[in-house]
């Protein structure tokens, strides 16, 4: 079966203790290295649709799980979840879902559901909490950490997860950029950071050429550099790397946009595994929603979550 032929492409990054599919064959993907290694499958902005999800460890969910925040919109998007074979979903909000920031929503529901009503909250904190949940190994985060393992003696992760971006069209979960030093500052040292924005100059430009990500998240990471920072929000900057910090004091966030080069191309990453002071952050904004110059290839427009717009498996050895 050709890949080609199919849209798919295969890209791929390779470090001593990371591996990144970006783009690749769902009927071909390779199997994580062995079980001291942990598949996290990496998913946002789904806004209420369904698509194929390669089957993982642990599933990250980094906002917009819905199109407008309604009780109807919860119940496509929760369905899908329920449904999906990983043991662990862990989930946060973003902008979209609107419903679930509470405050705001009380003060802005009639801006924004005005002709379909005021939602009831209940409901929806049922579906993302309550048994059935629960039962489907989903982790609901609103500025919260959580620990896991993913099997008996294994490593303990921790996440951190956060709904905010900076402020945009007065959605949901939006501070002002004035405010955005004392929002990250509560990010703590973690595995694992979700976030529905990206920061600034990481997979965040936008069609017209902004860059619209956090400033102050990009200074947090370079303190906390996270084994994973998973973030969406700009559905055209869809992308990951595989980002090496200087074994220094003296640490510098990479300036990377899925335009580069080097994140179109597979690579293997150097690294010196038995030096014991090289710290990696793997990159990812994984919005599924195709938008922009590779919502297109060889003129056929990408499906939902699909080439150019997958899922993005991020394998690391415990």
């Amino acid at each position: 079966m050709s890949t080609q032929a199919q849209g798919y492409q295969d890209v791929v990054f390779k470090a001593s203790r990371e591996i990144v599919y970006l783009e690749y064959t769902p009927s071909v993907l390779p199997a994580k290295p062995s079980d001291d290694w942990t598949r996290f499958v990496c998913v946002s902005d789904t806004h209420s649709r369904s698509f194929e999800v390669p089957d993982g460890d642990v599933l990250l969910h980094s906002g917009d799980l819905t199109n407008h925040g309604t009780v109807a919109d919860f119940k496509k998007t929760m369905d899908w979840l329920y449904g999906l074979p990983h043991k662990l979903k862990i989930i946060i909000a973003g902008n979209h879902d609107l419903t679930l920031h509470a405050d705001w929503y009380e003060k802005e529901h009639e801006n924004w559901h005005k002709i379909v009503g005021k939602q009831d909250l209940a409901p929806v904190i049922e579906m993302i909490k309550g048994e059935k949940a629960t039962k489907a190994g989903i982790v609901y985060l609103e500025d919260e950490d959580y620990a896991f393992r993913t099997r008996d003696n294994g490593k303990l992760w921790t996440i951190y997860g956060s709904p905010w971006s900076p402020e945009f069209f007065n959605l949901a979960f939006n501070y002002s950029r004035t405010d955005a030093q004392e929002v990250v500052s509560k990010f703590p040292k973690t595995d694992i950071l979700l976030t529905h924005g990206p920061a600034h100059q990481i997979f965040d430009r936008i069609t017209r050429g902004d860059d619209v990500g956090c400033e102050a998240l990009r200074t947090r990471l370079a303190e906390l550099r996270p084994r994973l920072h998973l973030a969406g929000h700009i559905h055209e900057a869809h992308g990951a790397y595989i980002h090496t910090w200087a074994s220094s004091d003296n640490f510098e966030p990479p300036t990377i946009q899925n335009d580069d080069p080097i994140v179109s191309t597979s690579q293997n990453i150097s690294d010196d595994p038995s030096a014991g002071r090289m710290e990696q952050t793997v990159f990812v904004n994984a919005a599924n929603w195709p938008m922009g110059e590779k919502a297109t290839r060889d003129g056929v427009k990408s499906s939902f979550g699909g080439p150019g717009f997958q899922a993005v498996v991020v394998d690391l050895k415990d």
